[in-house]
């Protein structure tokens, strides 16, 4: 995988969950969505993107937006369900006008220190 313009990316953890609305109210599912980061996470929130495949042969990843995130101490909103589990949800591709998408999260970084102390703090959970 190569994210476009970023040399460095981590996959979130497993202990990683989301909430979504009741009432979708979105253009994708994506959009509804809060993550619920680990607390030894909190420093890199900003860093969680949502990125997609560019069309064509090459596996190129192009970030799209960044992250709803809370932080696992910090109160949940109320106005979601229940907290579920990350990787069932994201094991199924999003389909638009007949054709799938590949679509992740992950935490994009500009400099190698951000990485590998992320990296850290990631393995540290495992």
């Amino acid at each position: 995988m190569i994210i476009q313009g970023y040399n460095f990316f981590c996959d979130m953890p497993e202990d990683t969950r989301y909430l979504r609305r009741a009432q979708p109210d979105e253009r994708f599912i994506e959009e509804n969505m809060v993550f619920i980061l680990p607390d030894r996470l909190r420093k890199f929130r900003r860093h969680l993107w949502h990125v997609r495949r560019n069309p064509g042969p090459v596996h190129v990843y192009v970030p799209l937006f960044r992250v709803n995130t809370r932080v696992a101490s910090e109160p949940l909103p109320t106005e979601y369900g229940a907290v579920q589990d990350v990787y069932p949800f994201y094991t199924h591709t999003t389909h638009r006008r007949g054709r799938a998408l590949d679509y992740y999260v992950l935490f994009i970084f500009r400099d190698k220190d951000s990485y590998v102390r992320c990296n850290a703090a990631l393995a540290a959970g495992a």
